[in-house]
């Protein structure tokens, strides 16, 4: 019997973060659908104090809001030397409308002549069904090092300053950066999860 079809309301704004799931979640039966397909133009708070609670946070809200299978993430670098700083406020580091490059030349400067380089990214993803009330998660992480300046054309974010066995995220190819990447391990998680759903509901 054939597996049907499933709408996952993807809750997020990054086009980058969109592009990624895509990929990940390709060979299953899932249509992706972002907020501006449901037509929803507000944003979920996000003021929790780790990865976890702003996922569930923001997976609760989006669920409530479109009626759909839903799939909210918060994502972020955390650093030893800097006491897992950025964390939580990875996308804002530099400030609220910081861009990519403004926030890793920020880390770049507070990292500065510190011999302590390792950090690690972290990504949880939580995903609900919105006949429910409860809302499973699912951790990814990726250890590695800050480097001394940035390296590589791919990828987005901290990942031109994130090395991993001696290359920046930056400079692997999307599909190598999968495999390592902590948003990749999540969602190798969410996708055994989505599909043990799906074969349940043959």
């Amino acid at each position: 019997m054939t597996v049907p079809r499933r709408r996952l309301l993807v809750a997020t704004g990054s086009a980058h973060k969109l592009i990624e799931l895509q990929r990940l979640f390709g060979d299953l039966p899932i249509d992706l659908v972002t907020l501006r397909d449901v037509g929803i133009t507000d944003e979920a708070p996000e003021d929790g104090a780790t990865f976890e609670e702003n996922a569930l946070q923001k997976a609760h809200w989006y669920a409530r809001a479109s009626g759909e299978w839903t799939l909210a993430d918060d994502s972020g670098l955390e650093v030893a030397a800097l006491d897992g700083a950025p964390g939580v406020y990875t996308r804002r580091y530099a400030g609220p409308n910081a861009s990519d490059t403004e926030n890793y030349e920020k880390l770049l400067t507070e990292m500065a002549g510190v011999a302590d380089r390792s950090a690690r990214f972290v990504c949880v993803m939580a995903l609900i069904d919105p006949s429910s009330s409860s809302a499973r998660t699912f951790r990814g992480e990726c250890p590695g090092a800050i480097t001394d300046a940035p390296r590589g054309e791919f990828g987005f974010g901290y990942d031109p300053v994130f090395e991993v066995d001696g290359r920046t995220m930056a400079e692997r190819a999307p599909a190598e950066k999968d495999a390592l990447s902590h948003r990749g391990r999540a969602a190798v998680l969410v996708a055994a999860a989505l599909r043990s759903e799906l074969e349940q509901t043959r």
